[in-house]
């Protein structure tokens, strides 16, 4: 009967996988792009970047309301919203009918990200009609980026249309919303955060620089991987002398080191 210790699979290869796949992790972290409120596009010879959630000047949550949610009334009908996130009731929450799938009854309007209410036979009713996990950003004007960028969040079988109009000056949602088919709400925000950060279209150069860093760590990690699973299970070698080449790797600091006292001394 085999040993359980045997059918573990051994430290030094654990480690090595570890080792590979937080290469590749990093790697990709570093050069990620962004979460739900990060928009980039490609105009005219420049780079468009929207960063709605990063603070400005005026505003330390950018876009995101301060209160936790937007709010536009129109008659009997009321529309909450954040960007960027769940809604945060501290004050004036909503009180409504079918709000399961948005907190419940007593915690109406925080499991969502826009919710409409709407007076019907004399009670107020909502509907969830968007998540921040569902969002997704497109320009206002595709010819003229720094118009501003329309957030669009979806539920099940309805959705809102926020167009942020770029606006240096203000931070003002509209009074009003339009109701477009059956559940499709659309308003708009003027905001600091709806205007773009444009460079060069030569800054492109970092991007595929920094997707050739995350090419070249992965398959630095794999080659480690590799090279430490044959070394181990083919050739036999059952120390840390598994991992390929590692007298490179533990001489590398110090030839680094070397060349670059080197060439102070050559200049």
């Amino acid at each position: 009967m085999p040993s359980s210790r045997g059918q573990r699979p051994p430290l030094l290869v654990a480690v090595a996988c570890g080792f590979g796949h937080l290469i590749c992790l990093a790697a990709v972290a570093g050069g990620g792009g962004g979460g739900p409120c990060e928009f980039s596009v490609a105009r005219g010879g420049k780079l468009y970047s929207f960063s709605l959630a990063s603070p400005t000047t005026a505003h330390r949550h950018g876009v995101l309301s301060e209160d936790g949610f937007y709010k536009v009334t129109v008659n009997d009908s009321v529309l909450w919203f954040q960007l960027c996130d769940q809604m945060l009731f501290n004050f004036d929450p909503p009180v409504c009918l079918n709000c399961e799938d948005c907190g419940g009854l007593r915690r109406c309007g925080t499991q969502c990200s826009a919710l409409v209410s709407n007076n019907r036979g004399g009670y107020d009713v909502c509907t969830t009609i968007g998540g921040v996990s569902k969002s997704y950003i497109s320009l206002i004007d595709d010819i003229n980026p720094q118009k501003g960028v329309v957030v669009k969040m979806l539920s099940s079988k309805c959705s809102i249309s926020v167009y942020i109009y770029c606006d240096s000056t203000v931070a003002q949602v509209s009074d009003k919303f339009v109701l477009s088919g059956s559940c499709d709400y659309v308003t708009t925000l003027r905001h600091p955060s709806g205007c773009a950060q444009s460079m060069s279209a030569s800054g492109n150069g970092w991007g595929w620089l920094a997707t050739s860093v995350v090419t070249i760590l992965c398959l630095l990690g794999g080659y480690i991987l590799i090279g430490s699973i044959y070394r181990y299970y083919f050739l036999g070698i059952h120390s840390v002398e598994a991992i390929p080449n590692l007298e490179f790797w533990i001489s590398l600091p110090q030839t680094i080191k070397a060349r670059k006292e080197t060439q102070e001394v050559v200049y």
